[in-house]
């Protein structure tokens, strides 16, 4: 059985919902709550499976009190149900976490399939949201990934951190391993500044010794 809370300020929008959602062998309607703290407050208190949750109401309007219900560790799913056909109250209910979002004005059955939707762990959007929804993500189209001239902007460092994360190097040891070869750090010496030499203090290069500062004595005449 589907338990369920009814949130709506118009208690004839309540009693309306309740007789469509009592006529349902599997959906009982457990409770109501005639604004946003009162919903919040009843699911706490009755733990019902899905809130049918108005987005206009006093003290508390439904998105804030969908915010506040999901952000515990309930299991409670929220189903929007609401008049205002508005794309900022469709982005904003998906965003605090809503399963669906229906208009008042759908039928008695499809707002019955909508609890059973919702129930089951799937997502709800009313048909013309979801049209107007594929229509914008047409009108983004696809995420642009990284072109050879953006990858060829790096400096030399970015491209060894890069080359470090695509490796699967945690942030530890990427930060440790560019910092070895950070620029302007110290740098080893290379054998190869003193022909036949080999790296290491006391080595005579070019009438010097490395490492030692003051210059050899002339010779004598």
């Amino acid at each position: 059985m589907i338990r369920v809370l009814i949130a709506d300020d118009q208690a004839l929008v309540r009693g309306g919902f309740r007789m469509i959602l009592e006529a349902q062998k599997d959906i009982e309607v457990v409770g109501e709550a005639g604004d946003g703290r009162e919903a919040v407050a009843r699911a706490g208190e009755l733990q019902p499976d899905i809130v049918l949750m108005d987005i206009r109401m006093p003290e508390l309007d439904g998105l804030e009190a969908t915010r506040r219900l999901l952000a515990g560790d309930s299991e409670t799913r929220v189903l929007i149900l609401t008049t205002f056909d508005l794309d900022e109250y469709v982005y904003e209910a998906l965003r605090v976490g809503a399963s669906g979002f229906l208009l008042k004005d759908s039928s008695g059955q499809r707002l019955a399939e909508a609890v059973r939707v919702v129930a089951a762990g799937d997502a709800l959007l009313s048909p013309s949201v979801t049209r107007r929804l594929i229509a914008e993500f047409s009108r983004l189209g696809a995420p642009k990934g990284p072109t050879r001239q953006r990858i060829e902007q790096l400096t030399e460092r970015e491209t060894e951190v890069l080359a470090l994360v695509a490796r699967g190097r945690s942030n530890a040891e990427t930060v440790s391993q560019a910092g070895r070869r950070a620029p302007g750090g110290p740098r080893r010496r290379s054998a190869s500044a003193c022909p036949g030499g080999r790296p290491g203090a006391g080595r005579r290069c070019g009438g010097r010794r490395t490492g030692d500062r003051r210059a050899a004595p002339a010779a004598r005449a």
